[in-house]
């Protein structure tokens, strides 16, 4: 959009947005009608929220005070979280390379195959992962194996439409020049697409494994294990030092995740 600056008196500038588009005014119109709407439609007490806001502070006061008390338990949550994680994000890894080739339109140069693709897995990835794990549980019962089920799913359906993006992104220039050296179809994706966008797959990996940590958190109060379950019951029975160093586990967790994955991706640039 261009910008046209032009002097004031005084020497100061001022600047000035020339043809300004109404888009942004309406989008800003309209987000703060949906938040006046959402705040009438929920009827929320603003009085008892703030008379309740005190509890806050309270709750994390006690979360501080950590209890080792049952230690073992939460270390061995930790274990199933950590050992769901890596299983759901690798499996959808593998099947998310798979089919974001299929959705890539410059690999399979087919626009009804590469779209239909998309479509099925921008449905699967439509339906939140919490009801993938219910689903899962309905069908294998509780514990980790609907945990892994359900989490992969999801992920693939994120992994497929991640991949096929950053594939997409490759110049076709790098395609055309394999494939007039005689390469094969085989070799123009191992040689030249995927090495083209290796440093993009690993940003989608890194963001997924932090985003399937957090989730396998949740789905353990669903039923599915882990340390989720540990954090729910726990504050259930009001072992708020427990629940704080499960807690503070996460995030520790979460923390050296995204710090090892930049490493890797420096290392790699």
């Amino acid at each position: 959009m261009p910008v046209r600056p032009f002097y004031r008196h005084g020497g100061k500038i001022d600047v000035s947005v020339k043809g300004e588009s109404p888009f942004i005014r309406r989008f800003l119109l309209g987000t703060a009608v949906a938040a006046i709407g959402s705040l009438y439609m929920l009827h929320i007490d603003w009085m008892q929220l703030g008379a309740r806001a005190g509890s806050i502070v309270t709750i994390f006061g006690k979360m501080v005070h950590f209890n080792m008390t049952d230690i073992d338990f939460t270390l061995i949550s930790f274990a199933d979280t950590f050992s769901i994680m890596v299983l759901a994000t690798v499996y959808s890894i593998l099947s998310g390379l798979l089919f974001g080739l299929l959705a890539s339109e410059n690999i399979v140069r087919n626009r009804a195959v590469s779209m239909s693709v998309k479509a099925f897995f921008t449905f699967l990835r439509a339906v939140p992962t919490p009801v993938w794990v219910l689903l899962m549980l309905v069908c294998f019962g509780f514990g980790p194996i609907a945990g892994i089920m359900g989490l992969s799913i999801h992920t693939t359906a994120f992994f497929t439409r991640a991949f096929s993006q950053a594939f997409e992104d490759v110049p076709q220039d790098t395609i055309d020049s394999l494939e007039a050296l005689g390469a094969t179809r085989l070799q123009v994706i191992w040689c030249g697409i995927i090495p083209s966008s290796v440093t993009q797959l690993i940003a989608w990996i890194a963001l997924r494994f932090e985003i399937n940590f957090s989730e396998c958190a949740i789905l353990g109060m669903l039923g599915a294990g882990g340390i989720g379950f540990a954090i729910s019951t726990s504050i259930q029975n009001y072992q708020y030092g427990q629940a704080g160093i499960a807690i503070f586990l996460v995030f520790l967790f979460a923390f050296y995740l995204e710090r090892g994955f930049l490493f890797v991706k420096q290392s790699i640039r």
